[in-house]
């Protein structure tokens, strides 16, 4: 057993002392880590107003309805069918004559139920319009995916 054992240490031994006594050692080199790329979450493309319309259980003509019972003497002025907070909405501007700003009443889509009523004044509606003209330009950008990571340089052994 001793034998086994010194022999195997003078073999040990023998192979790599020449090498540290030259400084041919190899260094502790890290394996090399893969590259982390960061996966941009995909959006959702946006629903068509087809998909929306086909989605909604009440009528264009119920939703105007209700909301015009909740401004009275109302003009609706523009209307859209939207997904906002989840939920999908008739969203109405509704003008009454001899007022300043507008009316805002969402319309539960899928209920007719009114879910809110704001009123806006023409600073509102202003911030609102830049608001609603960013996102649409933003929609429209292209997304470029990130570009690749470098390949990892290889270790400098020394001679």
């Amino acid at each position: 057993m001793n034998r086994a054992r010194t022999t195997l240490l003078g073999i040990a031994f023998a192979v790599t002392l020449p090498a540290t006594l030259l400084g041919q050692v190899p260094e502790k080199v890290a394996a090399p880590k893969p590259p982390t790329t960061k996966v941009a979450a995909a959006k959702p493309k946006p629903e068509t107003q087809a998909q929306l319309q086909k989605a909604a259980t009440v009528s264009l003509k119920d939703a105007t309805a209700t909301a015009l019972a909740q401004v009275p003497g109302g003009k609706v002025t523009s209307h859209e069918l939207e997904r906002e907070k989840g939920k999908l909405i008739y969203s109405f501007d509704i003008k009454v004559a001899g007022k300043s700003g507008i009316e805002e009443v969402a319309v539960d889509a899928m209920t007719g139920a009114m879910i809110e009523k704001v009123h806006e004044t023409p600073a509102d509606e202003a911030k609102e319009k830049a608001a609603d003209k960013k996102a649409a330009a933003a929609a429209k950008k292209p997304v470029t995916p990130p570009a690749p990571p470098a390949p990892p340089t290889p270790p400098v052994r020394k001679p």
